[in-house]
């Protein structure tokens, strides 16, 4: 698509970035201009760069060394929110097969992914919930995938076959990975095992797969704006090896190296409001290479619907008051999805303002 039609696009277009690039573009289109995506606060880190902290999952579990890796979590959670996690037990071989499937899922025609487009008034399918001013560079699919009983009929059950086993195979080495992860995280805040395991245990879970196409303007762009998780934890496999997840640190924008074949775990606000702020979500984005595309899938971990979302009733005390409010994690959702994706505030949102609406929340 040449320059001098970069601002007449097609719904296609407007879907699909991987269609937009098919003929070479001069220019980005106006759409998909972010000019404001540096904020003059925030800048490019330039000296020797920090590096994201690695949690070792077979120390973890390991009686000899649980305490030592107890203690780096703790303090990684409190003071990146992000690490880097080896060996943590998902078959190698399955992340390989299931890397193959994302990227022969995003090279199928337009018109066979356009059957899973997101529907009105949903925020589930392939393609952007809702048409914003200005659009991310980035095609993606976001389903819910448990409560198994939530799937869309027309999402899950629907995809190609090797997609959906090799997908439902990686979700049960998720799941498990998961729960004993939080199961660690309560455990390094002292909070009530019981408590987490409630709420997390058939939880809502969703999945988000993301093609990043190259694009030759990539400072004009931005994959996926600037913001926090709204979850309880998020592990993100990078499929395809390309970097391009930056996160909020100390004022810069630091990029992250990926380890080959380790996973990426975030604290997600939902962990910032149960251990009463100790964890912090971190906020992060994902830039664009101008000539590579990136993969990604994103795995979302999340309280059961019926949950109630708020500080941990074991963390709470005279001491250390609750500093967000409670809520229903069915709500927690809408609420979340009818806003706009940007920084962090939706937890914002959450918290609690003044000493009159902590002593209603109190019941007194």
């Amino acid at each position: 698509m040449a320059s001098a039609n970069s601002d007449s696009l097609d719904i296609h277009s407007v879907f699909s970035v991987q269609e937009l690039i098919k003929e070479p573009i001069i220019s980005v289109p106006q759409q998909y201009v972010h000019l404001n995506q540096q904020n003059p606060t925030v800048s490019e880190f330039t000296g020797p760069l920090p590096t994201l902290p690695t949690i070792d999952f077979k120390q973890l579990v390991s009686v000899d060394t649980t305490d030592l890796e107890l203690e780096r979590l703790h303090s990684t959670c409190k003071e990146w929110g992000f690490f880097q996690l080896v060996n943590h037990e998902v078959c190698s071989s399955l992340m390989d097969e299931l890397n193959h499937e994302i990227k022969q899922f995003y090279n199928l025609p337009l018109e066979e992914k356009m059957k899973y487009m997101v529907r009105p008034d949903d925020f589930q399918g392939y393609g952007k919930a809702k048409l914003e001013e200005k659009l991310d560079w980035g095609d993606r699919f976001y389903l819910i995938t448990n409560p198994v009983h939530h799937r869309k009929p027309h999402l899950f059950p629907e995809l190609p076959p090797s997609l959906r086993n090799t997908l439902e195979c990686y979700l049960l080495e998720l799941q498990r990975l998961a729960m004993k992860l939080l199961g660690f995280i309560a455990e390094a805040l002292k909070m009530d095992l019981k408590e987490i395991e409630e709420m997390f245990d058939d939880g809502m879970q969703s999945v988000r797969m993301t093609y990043y196409p190259p694009c030759p303007q990539p400072e004009n762009v931005i994959g996926l704006r600037p913001h926090s998780d709204a979850t309880g934890i998020t592990i993100l496999n990078q499929v395809n090896g390309v970097d391009g997840l930056q996160i909020k640190k100390d004022g810069f924008w630091i990029p992250v190296k990926f380890i080959p074949d380790a996973l990426v775990v975030n604290v997600g606000d939902i962990l910032e409001i149960m251990s009463n702020g100790v964890y912090n979500s971190i906020e992060h984005r994902a830039t664009i290479n101008s000539e590579k595309e990136r993969i990604s899938i994103a795995y979302f971990v999340n309280p059961k619907f019926e949950a109630e979302v708020g500080p941990a009733t074991s963390l709470i005390n005279p001491q250390s008051p609750p500093l967000f409010r409670s809520m229903r994690m069915e709500k927690y959702v809408k609420d979340f999805f009818s806003r706009k994706l940007c920084g962090k505030s939706f937890l914002e949102h959450m918290k609690i303002e003044s000493t009159e609406e902590a002593t209603l929340l109190d019941g007194n």
